[in-house]
């Protein structure tokens, strides 16, 4: 009988604690690492050799929105390809439960505007085999998946199953309503929850174009229902914010931490419209830590980049009139349309004319910071790359050189190429302050929104550029491996009570990736037909995930998965092994 389960030999092994690299075996018996040391003697039923690569913890996602897709799917693509073990889903106050079958409509569409997910997969897909929060947990622990998954309970069911109409016209919540969701979000978290989530941006809309039910909600209704979650003993708080009240917000925030005692993360990120106020926020979170208040901030591992193309959701001639006539074609018949001469000249001359116009000048028109996206995509491009400038250099117009970049596709010619606009972060064409805030004490990476913005965003491959890019690719300055390494496994992990996990010692889950690190890499976005009822999504694959372990069995070598499901759904906070 073999000494142990899996036993990985020779790695150079990063343990998430922070400490440098050293070179040791990590022995795994009934999915807890055992043993960590050199030479470890025994045998073992699966012996992998890890000499010349890292060995790290799994990643630990704590900002995810697979809320949907973990019902109907065991595989939590893109994360799992990127060395994720741990999802945490729920986040930004939209989810699934608590529902009545009246409001079943109303989440599809707060989901499908919020996220972006489409609305027909999220009506297939969905079984509604539930009304509470406990049922939905139950529901994602009846499929076996290839990561563990956690959930959070979401504001903006619990204020329409509350409030109903009333929640969703942003009405002030009466005395017994917030008694009600308080109560609710109790039930949550002691039914298995990780904590209680809130979104009060206008960033948020449904896909009716009516805000989020909780952007408006007032401070004693955000409060009450923090002290819900800490009459259960456990829990954490999340919350999305666009902070126009700086002070009013960080001081119902502190409120909450106080009447609840529980920890509280929130969203920061660098808005290029105040490429300053991020600072405040950050300054804020270190004086509620000096005040003993648990407050963290979750940042992005790039910028905050939409994708367009003419299978994605936008591109540069969403707002043409002409380009309309043909939006709604399949590819091979629009991509015949836009090669025809005629048409093709009726377009560009019509784009033209907007831009002298000044009409539709958003984003997607913003051709000075407009990239096209390469198949090793690079995420901080010099301002010299952008489609303006390369067009300029061509002698031709922006919106022809964007067109012909979709349809070419670097030479492939199938109507697949890509374009990148990095906003928020992206700030004079680099991204130095995000390094403020990787670098900052009372931050964690986080924001990839693994599972949603299907057709627009494809981040949840963040864990792969940060430990690539910023630990050994940018040549603007990078930030120790063993720090990001802390950062993604461990201190991720305890941000959401979670402390048996993302680190390699003997006690903790064997949660572990085998990293080629010389070798890790991003390939492009593409879009795939793998949602229900036919949906598209954009998926990401990158090299270099050697191989990944989940409670100490291997469900991805090289990429592929192996078949084998150990994930789990985690029932709220885990204890920190003891020794």
């Amino acid at each position: 009988m073999a000494d142990y389960d899996l036993l990985i030999r020779g790695g150079s092994v990063i343990d998430g604690t922070g400490a440098d690299a050293r070179i040791a075996d990590v022995a795994v018996s009934n999915g807890v690492i055992v043993a960590l040391g050199v030479d470890l003697e025994g045998t073992a039923d699966q012996v992998v050799s890890a000499s010349g690569s890292l060995v790290i913890p799994g990643i630990v996602d704590i900002h995810a929105h697979y809320d949907g897709q973990a019902t109907w799917d065991s595989r939590m693509h893109p994360s799992s390809w990127h060395g994720v073990t741990t999802a945490v889903m729920g986040n930004c106050g939209v989810g699934f439960a608590p529902v009545v079958a009246s409001n079943h409509g109303k989440l599809i569409e707060l989901m499908e505007g919020v996220e972006d997910i489409p609305g027909a997969a999220l009506h297939e897909g969905l079984q509604w085999n539930w009304s509470t929060f406990g049922e939905f947990l139950d529901a994602v622990d009846e499929r076996p998946h290839d990561i563990d998954i956690a959930a959070q309970v979401p504001h903006g069911a619990l204020r329409l199953h509350v409030m109903g109409e009333r929640g969703a016209n942003h009405e002030d919540a009466t005395a017994d309503d917030i008694a009600a969701m308080a109560e609710l979000a109790r039930e949550g978290i002691e039914a298995g929850a990780l904590g209680f989530t809130t979104s009060r941006t206008r960033n948020h809309k449904t896909s009716t174009g009516a805000y989020t039910p909780t952007l408006t909600a007032a401070p004693d209704e955000l409060i009450g229902i923090a002290e819900g979650v800490g009459a259960a003993g456990s829990g954490v708080l999340q919350v999305v914010s666009d902070f126009l009240d700086v002070d009013a917000e960080f001081a119902t925030l502190r409120l909450m931490m106080e009447r609840s005692g529980r920890p509280l993360s929130i969203s920061v990120v660098r808005n290029p419209m105040a490429p300053d106020d991020f600072r405040v926020w950050l300054d804020h979170i270190s004086a509620a830590r000096a005040d003993g208040l648990a407050l963290t901030g979750q940042v992005a591992a790039r910028a905050v980049g939409l994708i367009l193309g003419l299978e994605c959701t936008l591109n540069p001639f969403l707002t043409n009139p002409v380009y309309r006539e043909i939006a709604d074609l399949p590819l091979p018949d629009k991509i015949a349309q836009l090669r025809d001469p005629d048409f093709r000249a009726r377009l560009l001359t019509e784009a033209g004319e907007r831009s002298k116009a000044k009409l539709g000048a958003n984003l997607i028109g913003r051709f000075d910071v407009l990239f096209e996206m390469a198949d090793e995509p690079d995420y901080e491009p010099s301002l010299e790359e952008s489609i303006a400038a390369r067009a300029a250099r061509a002698g031709v117009t922006p919106e022809e050189f964007a067109l012909d970049a979709m349809l070419d596709n670097h030479g492939v010619g199938d109507g697949k190429g890509l374009i990148y606009l990095p906003f928020l972060n992206y700030v004079d064409g680099a991204l130095d302050g995000l390094h403020e805030m990787l670098s900052h004490p009372f931050t964690v990476p986080g924001l990839g929104d693994g599972g949603a913005h299907v057709g627009t965003i494809c981040d949840g491959s963040f864990p792969t550029t940060l430990l690539a890019y910023w630990g050994r690719d940018r040549a603007r300055g990078t930030l120790p491996l063993p720090y990001l390494v802390q950062q993604h496994c461990r201190d991720t992990a305890q941000t959401v009570g979670l402390f048996d996990r993302g680190v390699l010692a003997p006690g903790y889950r064997a949660d572990i990736n085998i990293v080629d690190y010389d070798n890790l890499r991003l390939h492009k976005p593409e879009i795939v037909a793998d949602l229900p009822a036919g949906g598209k999504r954009l998926l990401q694959r990158a090299e270099g995930w050697a191989h990944t372990f989940v409670a100490g069995v291997e469900t991805y070598r090289n990429g592929e998965a192996t078949g084998a499901l150990p994930g789990r759904l985690v029932r709220g906070a885990q204890p920190a092994p003891t020794r």
